[in-house]
């Protein structure tokens, strides 16, 4: 019993080895190369959509990350993990087994006697552990557990941007149908006056037939973005796990929605702040440790064994002394040929790892072009946006000009037309560009974290994570 003990700890002692490699040197810019120079480090909060200043928003957002479905598929993963861990860690413990039996025998001549035998016995195995091929499984299986929590921060990141894209979405399809009923305002109002003006003689046929035919333009486009505007209310409800029937988005445009401003931090403080990225560093941990478990398993295993019980033929003295039994022994079992099963399983191991190497490197190299494709973005459509407001406005100003002067006879119905195409289409840009700068920002929430932080997180500045 000493000598399993003493064999007991030092497998103890072997399997408590650490079982990790420094992370994959990726070179680390040291500022955006489109962030403002303000001196300011901005990084999102937990809860970013709040600036967009929508208190519906905000509701959506609490009602999309209790109820979305793929956010709890992906807890159920981290159950599974869990469950993966607890059977990973099971051999690193000796396991206890109890058998009973009852035999009773029965004699075939008559001059026998039938004679009952009982037995109890209990066993307790355990594998020695010296290679530390038990303990790296474990490590692989809680780093692949840490990978499923990182994966479920991963989902409900990209659930939230997604509700948020959509809901303003919904909100600028809804200015672009109010933008279209306007200019059918516009053109059926001028289409009355060129009609009292066929009527007094002053505008020709073919006049009046234009602006019919500019009338009926107009309100075809409303169809279609009533459509688009359904469709992208049904996306919504997809995304908040409800029946699309049974819902609807209260506010009417993107009015009231605000354009908040992000100052991005240090990109080095980028690495513990995307799930993404943490999930892929602990995907390779789990590898490290799969190399480890495929290397012990060249070397022989150990197994210490022991069981003590009874037998007897009366059931009362099963276990009084002379009828007790015990046992200890050891076994060793080693592998001799198994026609390279083992050493390719460790190669396929170490080519995993490998492979896990290079897609770390290209997610934080695709994340670091994220913050600055969406930074970018966010400059363009803002200076995009101011002079596409000094051209509606003029825009307005010709075509409310034009209508004026078609009046008094100064201007031709084809210049009227004109401005009324041109103001139509310079509002639509304009709405687009407003949309297109909200969703730049929710993917620059989206490509910094989203407001997500590791607690355990490695400082920003390990050498290890830059060159």
């Amino acid at each position: 019993m000493a000598a399993c003990v003493s064999v007991l700890l030092l497998s103890a002692c072997a399997s408590q080895v650490e079982i990790r490699e420094p992370t994959p040197s990726v070179e680390i810019p040291q500022s955006w190369d489109l962030s403002a120079n303000t001196g300011e480090q901005d990084w999102p909060d937990s809860g970013w959509w709040k600036r967009f200043g929508s208190d519906e928003l905000s509701q959506l957002v609490a009602q999309g990350q209790s109820s979305n479905l793929e956010i709890a598929a992906a807890i159920s993963r981290v159950r599974q993990a869990e469950a993966q861990a607890r059977i990973a860690g099971a051999p690193l413990l000796p396991n206890a087994d109890f058998s009973t039996s009852i035999n009773r025998a029965l004699p075939l001549a008559s001059s026998g006697s039938a004679v009952t035998s009982t037995s109890g016995l209990v066993e307790i195995g355990y594998e020695v552990d010296f290679w530390g091929k038990n303990r790296a499984g474990l490590a692989a299986a809680e780093a692949s557990l840490q990978a499923n929590r990182y994966d479920r921060e991963t989902v409900a990141l990209t659930v939230t941007s997604g509700i948020v894209s959509t809901y303003l979405q919904v909100l600028s399809l809804r200015d672009r149908i109010e933008i279209a009923q306007q200019n059918v305002d516009n053109a059926e109002r001028v289409l009355k006056l060129v009609s009292a003006q066929s009527r007094a003689g002053s505008a020709s046929p073919l006049d009046l037939a234009r602006q019919r035919s500019a009338v009926a333009g107009q309100k075809a486009v409303i169809p279609d973005l009533k459509q688009q505007e359904r469709e992208a209310q049904t996306a919504l409800a997809i995304l908040l796990g409800r029946p699309p029937q049974t819902f609807t988005v209260n506010e009417a445009g993107l009015a009231k929605i605000l354009l908040p401003q992000v100052t991005p931090g240090l990109p080095s403080e980028l690495l513990s702040r995307r799930p993404d990225i943490r999930h892929v560093e602990a995907e390779l941990a789990a590898a490290n440790a799969n190399v480890a478990n495929a290397r012990a398993a060249l070397f022989p295993s150990i197994r210490l064994t022991g069981s003590a019980g009874g037998q007897s033929n009366a059931l009362l003295s099963l276990f009084n002394g002379p009828n007790m039994l015990a046992n200890l022994g050891a076994g060793l079992v080693a592998p001799i040929f198994d026609a390279g099963r083992l050493s390719s399983q460790r190669d396929l191991a170490i080519a995993q790892k490998q492979e896990l190497v290079q897609v770390y490197r290209s997610t934080v190299i695709a994340a670091l072009s994220e913050v600055d494709t969406a930074l970018g973005q966010i400059r363009s459509l803002d200076e995009q946006r101011k002079l596409k407001v000094t051209e509606m406005e003029q825009a307005r100003f010709a075509f409310e000009l034009s209508e004026i002067r078609y009046r008094v006879g100064a201007e031709d119905l084809m210049t009227v037309l004109d401005t009324q195409r041109s103001l139509s289409e310079v509002q639509n840009e304009l709405g687009q560009i407003k949309l297109k700068r909200l969703k730049a920002t929710v993917s620059l929430y989206k490509a910094l974290g989203g407001g997500w932080q590791d607690v355990q997180a490695r400082p920003a500045a390990e050498p290890t994570q830059g060159s």
